[in-house]
């Protein structure tokens, strides 16, 4: 049996539009948010993007390719990983949004961080527009009112655990109502302190094992009923790597499958280290819904 899809079987929609610093970014169709990651230990590419050189080809090589949000991280969260401090994450992500700010002034620019800290430090002295936080505010109290005060677009994501232990035995009574739930219990929360725009993660492996990631992947839909963006990153990650038994350096087919499905479900935006393949993905199954909707769904 097929999995039920959204109620629109077009991938156009009605737009959404994002604040990134007094500019608005519409969403009439999924975005690709590319990952950067500055950090030395990250689980597919890590030291590859630590020079400036190796950071600008690679911002270069993902804009080309159709990314519209770069997403940096300068610390590792890959289960089991050991988190660096706060002051060397902020001296990574300094040098790269200067130059990346200079060069790419209408770029919007993720930092994807869980301290406030350095939240605070990307917006007002990087220029980063959007922060990324894997926890959902759940591992630095102070984060929500950060971001509440900086009006930035947020993106909240659910973890149960940490990275150092979120891997340990995972439960859930049922995943997509449980993090349906946490979710919206901190959308809530950010609301009534301010928060602007908002969007939404379900967290694929962050405290989840395979059964867990395919149930929300099959289900993705059903996070519809927040009415915010949803975003999703599943690229090279372990429920594809496990199920087929294979490195991540193998994993780009099955997560071009896992990319085509979560399209099919509604995802807003696509987390992607491989932005041509996605983008490519993403242009199949726009003509693919297109071609049976009604006339007043074809995107023109």
């Amino acid at each position: 049996m097929l999995p039920s899809l959204p109620t629109s079987r077009s991938l156009f929609r009605k737009p959404r539009f994002l604040n990134c610093r007094g500019r608005l970014m519409e969403m009439h169709r999924p975005l690709l948010m590319g990952i950067l990651n500055i950090s030395d230990d990250s689980f597919f590419d890590g030291g590859q993007y630590v020079t400036e050189e190796q950071q600008r080809a690679q911002c270069a090589r993902m804009l080309s390719e159709g990314a519209d949000i770069i997403d940096i991280g300068a610390c590792s969260t890959r289960p089991g990983s050991k988190p660096v401090d706060a002051r060397t994450e902020m001296l990574r992500l300094r040098s790269t949004l200067t130059w990346f700010r200079r060069e790419y002034p209408e770029v919007p620019v993720s930092v994807d961080t869980w301290r406030a800290d350095v939240a605070r430090m990307a917006v007002l002295e990087g220029g980063a527009d959007i922060i990324n936080d894997i926890s959902g505010g759940t591992m630095d109290q102070h984060m929500f009112g950060t971001v509440a005060g900086l009006r930035v677009p947020y993106v909240l994501s659910h973890i149960q655990g940490t990275p150092q232990d979120m891997q340990q035995n995972p439960v859930y009574r049922d995943p997509v109502g449980d993090i349906l739930l946490f979710l919206s219990e901190r959308v809530d929360q950010l609301r009534q302190q301010g928060a602007g725009d908002l969007m939404i993660d379900p967290g694929f492996g962050f405290g989840k094992n395979a059964a867990h990631n395919f149930a929300i992947a099959r289900e993705l839909h059903r996070f519809q009923v927040l009415e915010l963006p949803v975003m999703a990153g599943v690229s090279r990650k372990s429920m594809i790597r496990k199920t087929l038994g294979i490195t991540p350096d193998e994993a780009l087919n099955g997560t071009t499958v896992m990319h085509t499905l979560l399209l099919l479900q509604g995802t807003d935006i696509l987390r992607v280290h491989d932005v041509r393949p996605a983008a490519e993905c993403l242009q199949l199954v726009s003509k693919y819904l297109d071609a049976n909707a009604p006339d007043s769904e074809k995107f023109v």
